[in-house]
């Protein structure tokens, strides 16, 4: 493959002779029918050339071969997981510059900054606040409310971590409520898997109902300046409350025996004492306050006229004040909070935007949203239930995010030519993306944490057993979503 591309890195472009039958082309090679009418116009202009129905010759060239490639190869280690998959993107990234595939302007041009920044600032904040012990009271606190009923402590722990994830980051959500999850139901002697699996699913859900929730909601909601924080929240918060609502009560039936154990140890629950749990009442209410205000200037964009800051700036903003707050000359404690920023998450981020990137400026994304287009004949019933199902589906198996920063670029595409509203398709890609990681084990970053911490207790939960419970809650949630799609937009 280095032979071919060096041959027509020199050569410049590869004509590819095919010969016509009934007016169909007959390609040489199956992937060399990826690059099928495409071409490279001089610095960076993209195109599509010839009717790819007609015969004769296409067009391929060194940059998009090279693109596709390089592309192709990332996103197979990044789904094999034989390779970190921060490295890799990294790499692909760096591979698609040196290669001339992209210019390093346009490399930089195409990471989305806001999005890193939203990302850093709400993972700053939630550092800090889960130094305060509050996710610990929480759970220890709705543990007496329900008196140690296991179904509704189940439904309390649910509702907490459904909560937490639409506004803070799921994976940390899970991080802090599980163990103590694990020592609850310990106490009780009931079976923690009902727990897990609800926790699981309720990280999701709640992280799939607003802007802030879930990278992929971050990711869209950078790219469409349309919808803000209240927009999200007005059309995916319904869905997201029936989906939650439904899926607990699947659960709930389907481990009816494992919770019908009374518990009898509910007196040990009881006596925990609450009061130590909250380890600075201080810096929780200054982290409450920041959060606060940072929600608050969140639902204020786009709903007051002028109103210019990004998403990412009042996030950074709300971060930074915090840090003011509670440690503005502490500096081992900054530097702690800094190092256990997810970085490694933050520049897979950006390898993927600009291997993205690099399928845009050659106009490959372009051409795949006219093959979209093509295959549902621009019919809106048919292009957002195929948005849907796809990252439904694609989401279950792969890491949702490079999927969607693939199909972000394609969606604005498709309305640049021409295609009616694009707004459901948002909403689609939203619900497809996010939902659709509960289907699998590896489907969402929470659900590997979850399992994670669930082996560390002695509890293996298996990528079939979850699968046979979690696939088919996850296809009745899409179904839930692609009804209320087609009643409200379509």
């Amino acid at each position: 493959m280095l032979i071919l591309l060096e041959i027509t890195r020199k050569s410049h472009q590869l004509a590819l002779v095919g010969s016509s039958f009934g007016g169909e082309v007959l390609l040489i090679a199956p992937f060399l029918s990826l690059c099928k009418g495409l071409s490279l116009q001089s610095e960076g202009e993209r195109s599509i050339i010839s009717d790819p129905s007609r015969a004769g010759a296409v067009i391929m060239n060194y940059t998009i071969c090279a693109a596709l490639v390089i592309f192709l190869v990332t996103y197979a280690l990044i789904v094999s997981e034989k390779v970190n998959r921060t490295v890799i993107a990294l790499f692909g990234a760096m591979m698609m510059v040196l290669t001339g595939v992209i210019t390093q302007e346009q490399a930089i041009a195409h990471i989305d900054f806001n999005t890193l920044a939203l990302l850093i600032g709400m993972m700053i904040q939630v550092l800090i606040l889960s130094k305060t012990g509050l996710f610990k009271f929480l759970s220890v606190w709705a543990a007496q409310k329900t008196q140690g009923n296991p179904i509704a402590l189940l439904i309390s722990l649910s509702v907490i971590v459904a909560v937490c994830s639409a506004f803070l980051d799921n994976v940390t959500t899970v991080l802090l409520t599980v163990p103590v999850t694990f020592a609850l139901t310990k106490d009780l002697r009931i079976s923690p898997v009902p727990f897990v699996m609800a926790q699981i699913f309720a990280s999701n859900i709640g992280g799939t109902a607003t802007m802030i929730g879930d990278p992929p909601n971050i990711m869209i909601a950078s790219a469409v300046k349309e919808l803000d924080f209240m927009s999200f929240v007005r059309v995916l918060a319904l869905p997201c409350v029936v989906i939650f609502v439904l899926t607990l009560a699947l659960i709930i039936l389907i481990y009816r025996k494992e919770l019908s154990k009374s518990g009898t140890r509910r007196q040990r629950i009881m006596n925990i004492k609450t009061q130590g749990l909250i380890r600075s009442k201080a810096m929780l209410q200054r982290s409450l306050f920041t959060l606060g205000v940072t929600v608050i200037l969140f639902c204020s964009h786009g709903q007051i006229p002028g109103w210019t800051l990004e998403s990412g700036t009042i996030a950074v903003t709300g971060a930074s004040l915090l840090m003011l707050m509670t440690m503005p000359g502490r500096e081992r404690v900054l530097e702690r909070v800094f190092s256990q920023v997810e970085w490694i998450t933050i520049f897979f981020f950006i390898g993927l935007f600009v291997l993205v990137g690099g399928l845009e400026v050659n106009g490959i994304i372009n051409w795949l949203a006219a093959q979209a287009m093509e295959l549902t004949g621009g019919n809106p019933t048919a292009t957002t239930m195929t948005v849907l199902g796809m990252s439904a589906v694609m989401s279950s198996f792969v890491d949702n995010i490079p999927f969607v920063a693939t199909m972000i670029p394609l969606i604005k595409d498709m309305g640049a030519m021409g295609y009616g509203d694009l707004e459901p398709l948002w909403w689609a890609l939203s619900l497809g993306a996010c939902l659709g990681g509960n289907g699998t084990v590896v489907g969402a970053s929470a659900n590997v944490v979850a399992l994670a911490m669930a082996r560390k207790h002695n509890l293996v939960v298996t990528f079939f057993g979850f699968m046979k419970v979690a696939y088919p809650l996850m296809l009745l949630s899409i179904a839930i979503a692609a009804v209320y799609l087609w009643l409200r937009f379509l």
